[in-house]
């Protein structure tokens, strides 16, 4: 197989042993995955779990040190100027010039890759139209919502048709319906234009909408898979019981009933089957230590949980 052709067949995005420290503390330990051309691939973890660290490297900010990172076969230690041309690249800060229109920010990145002419003015008028701000080409970025930014951030950065799109957390500062609007706009991108996505995020709704996702923690990746085979691990409903004396309840459900209860900030989280059954139990069995209790079909962040004793959002068992 030739070196073009094993490029072409390669998977998007390929990484193994992946290891980045600063100073003493180590961002990223042993991590490897891959993810498949024209895939919507998230990484979920909390705040200091590894996920800028990942995203500067699969986006050339920051080289790798250790391990291997390879994006379309090509690999990102030693050419990182053969890989640049096919990202496509969107911080969490914005990274439009508020001072100029929306179609000036998309002409000046075709620049950047040589793009002129027609065929750029045509592109970027195409990209506007399809991501809905085709009637605001003419105004300054600065009178937009944040919302119409992040659309047009997404069109600047698909201007030189990039087949690679890397995200750092996409829908901050977007209200939930601005959000599940850019979030269709990537579905979009993968099924019209088989553009892979890979994002980082810490919100449960926006990796639910992912084909897969990783699951970072304090460096490493735990955990990979498609959000509903995920959520099957965690066997049975998740019941969430608020006490008194959370500590002393805890040493009793399992005394009781044989399960094993874990107190995360402050509550006692409980994966049972028959959720609403084992609450009546509950209730009945200690009706004057139980503040409240809740129970549902496990989510992400109870995936969170199960593998970490962490919430997302929260603190340590």
């Amino acid at each position: 197989m030739s070196e073009t052709a094993g490029a072409m067949t390669a998977p998007a995005v390929r990484v193994e042993a992946l290891r980045h420290v600063y100073g003493a503390r180590e961002a990223l330990a042993d991590v490897g995955f891959s993810v498949t051309r024209g895939e919507i691939f998230g990484f979920l973890g909390p705040n200091g779990s590894g996920k800028t660290t990942l995203f500067k490297i699969l986006s050339t900010v920051i080289p790798p040190r250790a391990g291997r990172v390879w994006l379309f076969g090509h690999d990102l230690a030693d050419e990182p100027h053969v890989v640049r041309p096919h990202l496509g690249v969107v911080f969490q800060h914005p990274s439009l010039d508020p001072k100029l229109t929306v179609l000036e920010n998309l002409r000046h990145h075709g620049h950047l890759y040589g793009l002129w002419g027609a065929p750029l003015r045509d592109r970027a008028r195409m990209l506007l139209d399809r991501l809905g701000v085709g009637d605001r080409a003419g105004d300054l970025v600065e009178t937009l919502s944040g919302g119409l930014q992040r659309r047009t951030e997404l069109a600047k950065v698909l201007v030189h048709r990039p087949p690679l799109l890397i995200m750092d957390e996409p829908s901050t500062g977007l209200d939930p319906g601005a959000r599940q609007d850019f979030t269709m706009h990537l579905r979009r991108l993968r099924d019209e234009e088989q553009v892979t996505i890979l994002l980082t995020t810490h919100l449960i709704d926006e990796a639910e909408q992912c084909d897969r996702v990783g699951f970072l923690h304090q460096g490493r990746l735990v955990a990979v898979g498609d959000p509903e085979t995920l959520k099957r691990s965690v066997r049975g409903d998740v019941v969430v019981v608020h006490a008194h004396r959370p500590a002393e309840l805890l040493v009793k459900l399992r005394e009781r009933f044989g399960c094993a209860p874990v107190l995360v900030d402050g509550a006692l989280r409980v994966e049972q089957a028959s959720g609403h059954e084992f609450v009546r139990e509950l209730v009945d069995a200690f009706p004057g230590e139980v503040q409240s209790v809740a129970f549902g079909k496990p989510t992400l962040d109870d995936v969170f949980v199960h593998l970490t004793g962490r919430r997302l959002w929260g603190g340590a068992a």
